[in-house]
């Protein structure tokens, strides 16, 4: 109501002769009309044969409707319309402007794909220096989740990529990387598949479905097609995703030492320690270290446990066995201690 009170109060007008110009507010693909835009005339008066250039989709407007669904032939300033009759969906926020004729829109169109196509290439896209390489080695491997995002509006997929940006991100963004290589209106297609291959990514639906063609694509080459009608449930997958590729974190956890009660050499060149289990447990496979006072002399795996001249898996408290270590055929001395622990991986919040 203010705004139009200033608007009123200040005369502020539009002029409704000439070639239309505006601004797209949302785009999408209908069964049967093809890609649909929603044009805010600004400026001018759109016309039912003009020629149309949306961002970086044209075309000649073939048809027109208002906003309670009637067909209309003219759409002066602040009228919002939904046209047909572009080559593709363009984005929402893209300024929209009558030319002469369709091979001025298409050459204006193809013109602003090929600077795009440029940036993305040149070096304001993201393509790697060696400076960037160097930084990324010096920061330790990063991993990449790339995204093919399909949605039934453009409105859609924006809030979908936004969401995305918003994840809170602060312990994983320095090993995860987030791609998003591609996004666009309509079904997911064999097309996409075949960038999903290329790019190896995933293709996200969102209130979209996938064609027969995609599907026997997505199933023949492994891609994974994943579909969603709710932002939050896309957004906790995607996140878990990435949590999934991070570094995995592991702790120590202690499970026993025993110590050294004499040292004995096989026939094989092999060094057997006769050990007394002082507290927990030793566990055959389990990560040991080999303990010599203050100095450490070895870390690893024991290789096997014997209790008498059974092979066993572990010895507990109060019990004596020997014990071989891999890797290693140094001699003990009686008091050398064995500590043995194990390594459990952390979940990463």
């Amino acid at each position: 109501e203010y705004i139009l009170l200033v608007a009123d109060v200040q005369e502020l007008k539009a002029i409704p002769s000439g070639h239309a110009h505006g601004t797209i507010i949302e785009a999408h693909v209908m069964p049967g009309r093809g890609p649909v835009a929603t044009v805010l005339v600004q400026s001018g008066t759109l016309q039912v044969g003009d020629s149309l250039v949306a961002g970086m989709a044209f075309g000649k407007v073939r048809a027109m409707t208002n906003e309670n669904g009637e067909r209309i032939l003219k759409a002066p300033p602040s009228c919002p319309v939904e046209v047909s009759g572009l080559n593709s969906s363009p984005n929402a926020g893209d300024t929209a402007g009558v030319v002469r004729n369709e091979k001025e829109a298409r050459a204006l169109a193809e013109g602003r794909q090929l600077k795009s196509r440029n940036q993305r290439l040149d070096g304001t896209g993201k393509r790697m220096s060696l400076a960037d390489l160097q930084r990324q080695n010096e920061e330790g491997p990063r991993k990449d989740l790339n995204l093919i995002i399909k949605g039934d509006v453009q409105g859609s997929i924006e809030a979908v990529i936004s969401e995305l940006n918003n994840l809170d991100r602060d312990k994983i963004e320095e090993e995860v990387v987030l791609n998003i290589k591609m996004s666009g209106v309509g079904n997911i297609s064999e097309t996409d598949v075949d960038l999903a291959v290329a790019t190896d990514a995933i293709v996200i639906g969102f209130n979209v479905k996938a064609d027969v063609a995609a599907q026997k694509a997505a199933e023949r080459d492994g891609v994974d097609l994943r579909f969603y009608n709710i932002i939050y449930a896309l957004t906790e997958d995607i996140e878990k995703a990435m949590k999934g590729r991070l570094t995995p974190i592991y702790e120590e956890s202690y499970l026993g030492r025993a110590e050294v009660r004499q040292g004995f050499k096989t026939p094989k060149n092999i060094t057997i320690a006769g050990s007394y289990v002082q507290d927990g447990k030793l566990v055959r496979g389990g990560e040991v270290r080999l303990l010599r006072g203050k100095e450490l002399l070895y870390t690893g795996k024991i290789d096997t446990l014997k209790r008498i001249m059974d092979d066993v898996r572990e010895v507990a408290t109060g019990y004596e066995c020997g014990a071989t270590l891999s890797d290693y055929n140094g001699l003990y001395q009686p008091g050398d201690i064995l500590e043995c622990f194990e390594m459990k991986q952390v979940i990463r919040e």
